[in-house]
């Protein structure tokens, strides 16, 4: 245990796992999706749906979305904003299963050209978070270092080329994470760095080839 889960983060209240790590849940998903969110379904599990209106759980989750962080006092009022801004958004109360964190929601989104992602996460309290699942590839990110999502064919190679970009650049690798849903099927690698891949970067690794998408991940 350190000082941080002793104090919590530095935030708008009043719940560093149902507020906090719910708006660093929100900026997570809409990093992963790449761009504005136009439409949002967030379906809540457990504690979220039992106790998360009471938290401020929904409006943290909008001002995620919109990009604010967590120590904005704007987090107590976003959904004006959010309707000025043109992002449609609906919550439901979803059963995600007995293994799944308390604490968890399961974001439907949309973007402004169209874009689409469905991203699962939980707060796991101190307002620390981890995302468990994009589009149906069960993974982890946590968000606290810089982190470089790709989507991608599983065929062979495409680790190579990524790593290869990334050691040309003298971006040094901390850890790097893959996950498949079967063999020769869709795949996904999560490689935290020291640091963060730039845009340039971003889109030599996306003409790659295999490479479906590439994101920068950010909370």
């Amino acid at each position: 245990m350190d000082i941080f889960d002793i104090i919590g983060p530095v935030m708008t209240g009043p719940s560093s796992s149902h507020t906090a790590g719910a708006v660093r849940l929100g900026r997570l998903a809409a990093s992963i999706l790449g761009t504005e969110v136009s439409e949002a379904v967030m379906g809540l599990h457990g504690s979220f749906a039992c106790t998360g209106e009471g938290h401020g759980t929904d409006r943290a989750l909008v001002s995620g979305l919109m990009g604010w962080t967590d120590d904005d006092p704007r987090i107590a009022q976003p959904f004006e904003a959010a309707e000025a801004a043109g992002i449609r958004y609906s919550f439901e109360n979803v059963d995600l299963g007995e293994l799944a964190h308390p604490n968890s929601v399961r974001f439907s989104l949309l973007g402004r050209k169209g874009e689409s992602c469905t991203i699962t996460g939980s707060s796991v309290g101190g307002g620390r978070v981890l995302i468990t699942a994009i589009d149906d590839i069960r993974l982890e990110i946590t968000g606290e270092m810089p982190t470089l999502f790709v989507l991608h064919g599983d065929r062979p190679g495409v680790i190579a080329g990524v790593t290869r970009i990334l050691a040309e650049r003298q971006i040094n690798v901390a850890r790097m994470s893959m996950f498949r849903k079967k063999k020769g099927d869709l795949a996904a690698m999560v490689v935290e760095t020291d640091q963060p891949v730039t845009g340039g970067d971003l889109e030599r690794i996306g003409w790659l080839e295999n490479i479906i998408k590439v994101r920068n991940v950010r909370r």
